[in-house]
């Protein structure tokens, strides 16, 4: 069959807690234009998909034409590829199963993919960053959760059901903390965005030590990552206890799948070496010793909303091409 035409752009999605930002790529990777909405302001997921697929067309529209759209990509919190849908998510303002794919195909008339963002970020590092080159490497998404995919032969390993990779929610200490998920004890309690707060609550509770964190109203991983930059002890040690638990986290995974590399992605991981120093320190005592030394820990050298956009556009790009419109 000869075909004369190729269509050369790809929409991709990032939805976040905060905002949504969608773009349109070309088949090089080149974001040709991008804009974002505020994802808390539809607690409807009708309205959210309505809008959402309104702007994206619109975008699509003013920058080379809405028919020269292949296909979409979006990644999302708590997505499942296999099944398009987001799923249970605790942090999403839409409840139980949202089947996003199907919602936004019947609006686009196009294929649309969805996966979670740990899935996303690492063939946005795969085909533009630091995993480049590489087939067996790990993607953490630490944030406000903390998630994960572990590409095995250069191709993500989802598991049977498509839940692979939830290393936040592997247990690592036994009753201890609650997690959002409503078990007890879980990894991202201790070292995601809730853990690195905790954490700073129960230093300032077991030291009379001045610190400035006793000033501020309200703390946040970034204002404590700030201090330490400022060299307060007590937030060091706020960050040392995560990255510490959070290197035992990893290394356990990395002794189970032996990558090439571990890549940090996700506002935490913007804290550098006060997390990953300590990180790195208890994943080198605990890994297997045959691996000893041989994995790298790298961050994320990728603009995080170009990142997550250009990854949606990895993923459309891998979708078997659908249209109303032929």
């Amino acid at each position: 069959m000869i075909q004369n035409t190729f269509k050369q752009r790809v929409i991709g999605i990032d939805i976040s807690l905060e905002y949504t930002t969608y773009a349109i790529v070309d088949v090089r990777g080149n974001i040709i234009a991008k804009d974002f909405l505020y994802t808390q302001e539809y607690p409807n997921i009708n309205e959210f998909v309505s809008n959402l697929c309104e702007k994206a067309m619109m975008l699509a529209e003013a920058n080379g034409g809405y028919e020269n759209i292949r296909s979409v990509g979006v990644s999302a919190p708590s997505a499942n590829f296999l099944t398009g849908c987001i799923e249970y998510s605790p942090r999403m303002p839409w409840k139980g199963e949202v089947p996003l794919a199907a919602l936004m195909r019947d609006r686009l008339g196009l294929a649309v993919a969805v996966a979670n963002d740990a899935h996303v970020r690492g063939l946005g590092e795969q085909a533009f960053g630091c995993a480049h080159g590489m087939k067996d490497f790990i993607i953490l998404a630490l944030g406000f959760g903390l998630g994960s995919c572990c590409f095995s032969n250069g191709v993500p390993h989802l598991g049977y059901h498509g839940y692979a990779g939830e290393i936040g929610h592997t247990c690592i200490v036994e009753g201890g903390r609650k997690c959002d998920c409503g078990n007890l004890g879980c990894l991202e309690i201790y070292c995601a965005h809730k853990g690195i707060i905790k954490n700073a609550y129960d230093v300032l509770a077991e030291s009379d030590e001045p610190s400035l964190m006793r000033d501020c109203e309200k703390l946040d991983p970034k204002i404590i990552a700030d201090m330490c930059d400022k060299g307060d002890k007590l937030a060091i040690e706020v960050y040392r206890r995560a990255g510490s638990i959070l290197g035992l986290g990893i290394a356990n995974y990395t002794s189970v799948f032996n990558p090439e590399a571990i890549i940090f992605t996700g506002g935490i991981s913007r804290a550098g070496k006060w997390l990953l120093e300590p990180c790195n320190e208890a994943f080198e005592k605990y890994v297997f010793h045959n691996v000893h030394g041989k994995v790298k820990i790298l961050t994320s050298i990728l603009e995080e909303s170009d990142r997550d956009v250009l990854g949606a556009s990895v993923l459309a790009w891998g979708m078997k091409e659908y249209s109303l419109f032929k």
